[in-house]
């Protein structure tokens, strides 16, 4: 049976338990235990696919084709461990399965409540898989106090007793801020947090403090008196250069070992953080440094394509090199020339989105790196956007669009070389779709197989011919179009296994030219950089010695 560790954060949001949570998850595996993490959010959308990037930051996509928080790409980066549709719940599905629940007369006529119905719901989610790994940790979203949260901080209360004692023990996260008029670093917030949880029947048994500097020793014997935890499980989180420092960082500051201790886990296996040494290595001691822009329509939320940063690093870890991102909002080339903005980068990245905004300064963006020869990263719509602009300006079809613009336009002006995918295989069956369905949960979602051609660049990149990646879309470049443009030298490198969906398109006579409509970003990890990402780095690096 698994130990469970559930996660609550207070005071303010966004201090980071996602990545507190995943580091732990990797200092256990660096003793030998198998983790896996979860993420509760009290949020009433089924899923985070609907939510415009500006409000959730970027939706991380699992294999078997759950749209999750982001916090679930931090899980994977920092363990290996693959995410799946059930480490990711919020209130809307909880909601929604009971209420369906309701409906078929599964309650046998009982009045419906938030305790017990609500709450089981979502101690049975916790309890999935538990027989697998030998450590479950679960995230609760959000901030000790929201109304919102208080169906799972309840269900986790219930769970923790009706479980073995000793079989769960509670993490809670908070901020210490630093007066600088007085030069203090004041604890009063964390009290108030702690008792509010406090009040709702949840005791931490460890508190993780993030905090500008370190913690003296007079402040985390006040926090442990008034916390009621032991002093060695007060534990520092200062702020860091590289996210990637953290696993280390927290031992040093004995996360792991307040972990073991509230377990009772005697003697404790010595840790290997051989591999985090060496990503902290790679990260602080690069040989060199290559400039990348991201070319996008969300870039004032850099959230809103974390996954994608984090790939690029990993792929400079690849190379020792140190990647410079600059953000280059899109919408400038509407109405300006590229090239002032996009000289002097050594590659260009064009990421994913949605809808007709930005789409132009997208496709200016991929004619400047064709034309120059720069290296280049298409991503879903950066792919698209690729062979639009390869359709218009070399292949002669002036008016080559995408019917995305046209349905969002609510009238045809384009030449659909993209087009409204209606339907594709997944597995043994056949999936259908249509315009005018719902919206949430009905892309191409989720990992499929793609064939590469022999010979072709991302066959060499990737060292096979048969690839699995992860897809987000309901827009494909339409095969009829592929004879007229592989003419003028765009090669379609990479199909589906039935050969009716492009999956990878690249300029034959062009350094480092290529577009896929899938994420690699989704399965890059510190430890195993993605060989694409690798790749259009090692191009980058090439281009500096150039320049």
């Amino acid at each position: 049976m698994a130990r469970f560790i559930f996660i609550t954060g207070g005071v303010v949001s966004s201090l980071g338990k996602g990545l507190a949570s995943a580091a732990l998850g990797a200092l256990l595996q660096a003793r030998g235990f198998s983790v896996r993490l979860r993420k509760l959010d009290p949020y009433l959308n089924v899923d985070p696919g609907t939510m415009s990037p500006f409000e959730h930051g970027e939706v991380f996509v699992t294999d078997d084709g759950a749209e999750t928080d982001l916090d679930l790409g931090h899980y994977e980066r920092f363990t290996g461990v693959a995410a799946r549709s059930t480490d990711s719940v919020s209130s809307g599905r909880i909601y929604s399965t009971v209420l369906e629940k309701e409906r078929r007369g599964d309650y046998l006529g009982k009045t419906i409540q938030v305790i017990p119905h609500v709450t089981n719901e979502i101690k049975d989610f916790i309890s999935i898989g538990e027989d697998e790994v030998d450590f479950m940790l679960c995230e609760i979203g959000g901030t000790v106090g929201d109304i919102e949260g208080l169906p799972f901080f309840e269900a986790i209360r219930q769970f923790s007793q009706d479980r073995p004692r000793g079989q769960c023990i509670f993490m809670h996260l908070t901020l210490l801020p630093f007066i600088k008029a007085s030069g203090e670093l004041k604890t009063k917030p964390t009290q108030h947090s702690v008792k509010e949880l406090r009040s709702i029947g949840l005791a931490p048994d460890i508190l993780v403090c993030r905090s500008e500097g370190t913690i003296p020793e007079k402040e985390r014997e006040k926090l442990a008196l008034f916390c009621n935890v032991r002093p060695d499980a007060v534990i520092a989180a200062q702020d860091l250069k590289s996210i990637y420092e953290a696993p280390l960082a927290y031992h040093r500051e004995g996360l792991d070992q307040a972990v073991l201790d509230a377990f009772a886990i005697t003697p404790a296996p010595k840790p290997n953080l051989d591999r985090w040494e060496d990503v902290a290595d790679r990260i602080y001691n690069p040989e060199g440094e290559v400039k990348v822009a991201i070319v996008g329509k969300y870039t004032q939320l850099e959230d809103a394509y974390k996954s994608i940063a984090e790939a690029l690093t990993h792929g400079g870890m690849a190379n020792r090199v140190k990647v410079c991102i600059e953000w280059v909002d899109a919408e400038i080339f509407d109405t300006e020339d590229p090239a002032p903005y996009l000289e002097g980068f050594h590659a260009i990245l064009v990421p994913g989105g949605f809808g007709e905004r930005g789409t132009e300064g997208k496709i200016k963006a991929a004619e400047f790196a064709r034309t120059r020869k720069v290296p280049y990263l298409g991503i879903c719509l950066g792919m698209q956007m690729a062979v639009i602009e390869a359709a218009r300006n070399v292949a002669g079809l002036k008016t080559a669009g995408s019917e995305e613009f046209d349905h969002e336009a609510g009238k045809k002006r384009f030449e659909p070389v993209v087009y409204h995918l209606k339907e594709w295989v997944q597995g043994s069956r056949r999936v259908e779709r249509k315009v005018g369905d719902d919206k949430g949960g009905t892309m191409r979602l989720g990992a499929y197989d793609a064939t590469l051609a022999e010979g072709s660049r991302v066959a060499q990149v990737y060292g096979s011919t048969h690839i699995e990646e992860r897809h987000r879309h309901r827009y494909e470049v339409d095969i009829k179009y592929r004879e007229k443009l592989e003419e003028t030298g765009l090669k379609f490198s990479g199909m589906s296994p039935d050969g009716r969906l492009p999956e990878i398109v690249e300029w034959q006579d062009h350094p480092w030219f290529i577009g896929v409509q899938f994420h690699p970003e989704l399965k890059s990890k510190p430890f195993a950089p993605h060989p694409l990402f690798a790749d259009f780095v090692r191009a980058a690096k090439e281009t500096s010695r150039l320049v």
